[in-house]
């Protein structure tokens, strides 16, 4: 590059960073694949997001969408409970009106397994269907990904898609069929990414398949849904969002993740942190914070429920292309090992750790243990939070935001620590274990950690009071 040119790049860079400096880490642009360092590191992000239509009542376009999009055989996906209520109902009558035949399937296992998932998949492989809707939460969103997928790649092996170490994380290269996703949670955002979750029960560990190939078509986030989610249910997804926001924006920059990718389709969905995602990120903090525990308190506080509801698209989109980190990593065995504890809200017939309970007991532990990297960050998050920061010292950013976080924890009556939800002590040697396949994200973690840095994470979050 021409010294001429080297130094106008220079110049617009210091532009782009002044115009937004709280959202911007001080990135190093460099030559393609090239590190201060030496060593072989990212040098681009990508941004990938569903389309996305936002609106009380939108449901009911879902027929004119299929219409559209000349779909003639369509599954709908969802869970027995909400089986019964209004959602999907809205959802058949608005595919019935536009004449587009269907097929319900409402065997999803809410927090699905890698068994849930294969049945979810033989019923779609026998559909041949043409196209996909999902109404529900998290999971099943992510049970129809895995249908699409396996159904449109009808020979590939359950693994060869599934995340390293675990699976052999194989690139998505077949074409997939359209998928809506209709959301009715407010939490995963899986309306917006490319990722699959479900606990791999050989292991008892959760993993995923992450490929921004099969992230929903259309997501339609209607905020009248949110007003059958029961208290304990708004809570824990609403943790989720809370815990995708801090950690996109606390996890490794994207131009410091390794490898740098030989070919774009190599190029994970998550990433690392980005000032694409950090915009996002932040705005969903902002949110949470002001609207979470109105949403929780009130069921019919439409307006806090339908910015939840926005916020956790938001956070989709920040954590779908940064990637999340040590809440998530630690989070898997903490659903997969789970005991007895059965949530309250919950209707369902087997033991279960919600999702966003298992990411938000271990957050005070984990943002004072990545605060040393980038505290800046970890201040600013508490200061969004309700901290105020004005006499706070950058090194005490992580004690900071984790008083923060469990006073924010301590005013919605969550659960007193891994301890409350069934574990122990003699468990954390199989929480660590749990832990440790978890490379998909625990890499993103700003500070790298040892064994020894896990189970001092799970001994510090086995209480939080």
């Amino acid at each position: 590059m021409a010294a001429a040119s080297q130094t106008r790049v220079a110049h617009l860079l210091r532009q782009l960073q002044r115009a937004a400096p709280t959202l911007m880490l001080t990135f190093t642009f460099l030559a393609p694949g090239l590190s201060p360092s030496g060593k072989t590191t990212d040098y681009a992000f990508e941004m990938a997001v569903s389309n996305i239509r936002y609106g009380p009542g939108v449901t009911k376009e879902v027929g004119m969408d299929l219409k559209n999009m000349g779909a003639k055989n369509v599954c709908l996906m969802t869970d027995k409970n909400l089986a019964q209520l209004p959602p999907v109902q809205v959802a058949m009558d608005s595919l019935v009106k536009n004449g587009i035949p269907f097929t319900v399937y409402d065997n999803v296992r809410v927090e699905p397994t890698d068994a849930s998932f294969m049945e979810a998949i033989e019923f779609a492989q026998k559909g041949a269907f043409d196209a996909y809707v999902a109404v529900g939460g998290g999971s099943t969103m992510d049970t129809c990904k895995a249908a699409n997928l396996y159904t449109s790649s009808p020979h590939s092996d359950f693994l060869d898609y599934v995340s390293a170490p675990i699976g052999k994380g194989k690139p998505v290269s077949v074409p997939l069929k359209p998928l809506i996703a209709v959301p009715t949670t407010a939490g995963t955002g899986s309306e917006t990414t490319g990722v699959a979750i479900f606990d791999y029960e050989h292991l008892k560990v959760k993993t995923g398949i992450a490929s921004r190939a099969i992230k929903p078509t259309l997501g339609l986030i209607d905020p009248l849904h949110t007003l059958h989610m029961p208290a304990r249910v708004v809570a824990n997804s609403g943790f989720d969002v809370l815990c995708h926001a801090l950690e996109s924006y606390t996890a490794l920059p994207y131009h410091l993740r390794s490898p740098c990718p030989s070919n774009p389709i190599t190029r994970p969905a998550y990433q690392g942190s980005n000032p694409i995602s950090d915009i996002w990120a932040v705005h969903a903090l902002r949110i949470v914070a002001k609207y979470l525990k109105r949403a929780v308190r009130n069921p019919d506080d439409l307006e806090a429920r339908s910015h939840m509801h926005l916020a956790s698209a938001f956070a989709g989109i920040g954590f779908g292309n940064a990637g999340v980190h040590l809440c998530h990593g630690m989070s898997y065995p903490i659903s997969g090992l789970v005991k007895t504890y059965k949530a309250k809200d919950y209707n369902v017939d087997h033991p279960l750790v919600p999702h966003g309970l298992s990411v938000v007991l271990t957050s005070p532990a984990v943002f004072t243990f990545t605060a040393q990297m980038f505290p800046e960050r970890h201040l600013e998050t508490a200061e969004i939070l309700g901290a105020d920061t004005r006499t706070a010292r950058i090194q005490d950013a992580g004690p900071v935001l984790a008083d923060t976080l469990r006073k924010f924890l301590f005013d919605l009556d969550v659960d007193d620590g891994l301890a409350a939800v069934g574990y122990s002590k003699a468990d954390i040697p199989a929480l660590v274990k749990g832990t440790l396949p978890q490379e998909r994200v625990t890499k993103l973690a700003p500070r790298p950690q040892s064994e020894e840095d896990l189970t001092a994470l799970f001994e510090a979050s086995m209480k939080l009071y």
